[in-house]
């Protein structure tokens, strides 16, 4: 296969052939800030369904103001807009865009289009040559609309592309996700299905394609390789902003049933209704486009954490889009205490391409590549080591033998911690002699992780 100059992350098996006294291993984001409280009339508990977007450095939050438990799709639901130069101290503009709640000092882009603002989803369209005034793309609706195709030049002004919906046969009652799909060449959207059909069986996840963001395939349900099928309340699948080839999906794992919280503790929380029945975390799944989804890891990616207040109902839910936050950070935020007077939006952060690695133990281990082929003059690798750990790399040919000058005896010592090193063989960085030419790596590692590669 041909890797070229991409960035590769170790959250699969994809470019691995064997593992030797190495492990793949999941890796679990740093709760930080709680970044948004949700306290105006017009958002209120039942706020969901958010999208970041990075636009230049500008990000915009989008979310479904929800202050009272109704049915989806009513009246008292307003789509919501917020911006950030830095992704932790959020602005929630006065836009006098509509009347909501009796005033218009308020942060609502829609309202009054309900069902379409129960879970409206913005996107960026990232498309060559696409319209100034198409460069915002959004879906909305529920199951007997269909999902309704938006389009926007500055992501605040919204207007109908079409009266008629884009895509039918989903159950559409959560977070349906559209974006351009650069690897694939088309538009893509994820959404809920169920397993039975009819809202019968489990929730899950489907996926349709389109050329031009009108015309769309037959839904198609996603597969998730040999592993158990879970109950899947939103997907948030998005291109990984560096690599935009993978997929990362952090979706909400939904247990329904499954009651931690007692009525009387549930109570004295402040919920209300039939939120205490159920808990919820969140899980890593990942894509490299096509009906397949990867679930190297079941375990939990995020969980609900230490009190009651996340153990209930429909809380730790994902939202939609993962953003740099620092030159050697990202970021991605979740729905906490929802359904309480508490609710509020939570920021976490993880290194740059850190979701997953392969990781070495102290007494060591190895990983070994199948054959690819690349484009580039050097190597660069994220990685992690201890004080006593290392990090050496040798460069095989198609059949495993050491290629001369990048063999193991040949391999600099890499240790530290570092986003992008370059690896060295006695000194030596420069590998394009060996560009276009099928080869395999192999990392001999010790108490290190190894989260991505790319040769530049």
């Amino acid at each position: 296969m041909d890797i070229g100059n991409r960035l590769e992350l170790f959250v699969d098996h994809f470019l691995i052939e064997r593992l030797h006294g190495t492990r793949l291993v999941l890796h679990h984001p740093r709760p930080t800030e709680d970044v948004y409280p949700l306290d105006r009339p017009w958002e209120g508990r039942y706020c969901g369904y958010f999208t970041i977007i990075d636009d230049a450095g500008t990000f915009r939050m989008y979310y479904r103001g929800h202050p009272v438990d109704a049915r989806d799709g009513s009246a008292t639901e307003s789509t919501c807009y917020a911006e950030s130069a830095d992704g932790i101290h959020w602005i929630k503009p006065n836009l006098g865009l509509f009347e909501v709640y009796g005033t218009r000092d308020n942060n609502a882009i829609l309202n009054g289009f309900e069902p379409l603002s129960h879970n409206f989803a913005p996107f960026l369209d990232t498309r060559p040559g696409v319209p100034a005034g198409e460069r915002f793309k959004a879906v909305g609706g529920v199951a007997e609309t269909g999902l309704i195709p938006f389009v926007s030049a500055d992501g605040i002004h919204w207007r109908k592309l079409l009266d008629e919906p884009i895509l039918t046969g989903g159950a559409f009652d959560s977070h349906n996700l559209a974006f351009w799909a650069e690897h694939e060449g088309c538009y893509a959207c994820y959404f809920r299905t169920w397993s039975e059909g009819q809202f019968k069986g489990i929730r899950t996840i489907s996926r349709a394609t389109s050329p031009d963001f009108l015309n769309w395939t037959d839904p198609e349900p996603m597969s998730f390789g040999d592993t158990p099928m879970e109950e899947l309340y939103t997907n948030q699948t998005t291109p990984y902003f560096r690599a935009p080839h993978i997929y990362i999906a952090i979706a909400a794992r939904f247990m329904p049933g499954r009651k931690v919280v007692s009525d009387a503790d549930f109570a004295e929380l402040g919920g209300e209704g039939h939120y205490g029945q159920d808990c919820s975390d969140a899980v890593l799944l990942t894509s490299r486009g096509g009906t397949r989804y990867d679930r190297t890891f079941m375990e939990a990616f995020v969980r609900p954490g230490i009190g009651l207040r996340n153990w209930t109902s429909r809380t730790n839910y994902p939202a939609h889009g993962i953003i740099p936050t620092g030159d050697s950070e990202m970021s991605f935020y979740i729905t906490r205490e929802y359904g309480q007077p508490t609710v509020h939006l939570q920021r976490l952060a993880l290194r740059l391409d850190g979701f997953a690695s392969v990781n070495a133990p102290y007494t060591g281990g190895e990983m070994r590549t199948k054959p690819f082929t690349f484009a580039g003059a050097q190597l660069a690798i994220n990685y992690s080591t201890s004080a006593a750990g290392d990090v050496r790399v040798e460069v095989q040919d198609e059949s495993g033998a050491p290629v001369p000058g990048f063999a193991l005896a040949d391999a600099d010592e890499i240790v530290g911690d570092e986003v992008e090193r370059v690896a060295t063989w006695q000194g030596n960085a420069d590998v394009r002699a060996l560009a276009g030419t099928p080869i395999r790596l192999r990392f001999v590692m010790k108490d290190a992780d190894l989260y991505s590669i790319r040769f530049r």
